[in-house]
């Protein structure tokens, strides 16, 4: 099972806005970054690298083998 990949925005009372992006693995945050701005017509005031950033994406593949039975 894959993680999901999620973005939490919060508007605070006074109109700061703050995201959080969690399974975003590796440096593709930043990409959500550019996404936000655009969408909130706003500027990044700080920002800051959630533990995902040092997890590397993995993929397992399951397979399984079944041998041959000779049914008579």
């Amino acid at each position: 099972m894959t993680a999901r990949e999620t973005v939490t925005v919060v508007v605070a009372a006074d109109g700061t806005v703050s995201a959080r992006t969690d399974g975003v693995h590796g440096p593709g945050c930043l990409d959500h970054i550019a996404v936000l701005e655009d969408l909130l017509d706003a500027t990044t005031v700080s920002s800051a690298y959630t533990a995902d950033i040092h997890r590397a994406r993995t993929r397992v593949d399951a397979t399984e083998v079944v041998p041959d039975v000779d049914r008579h």
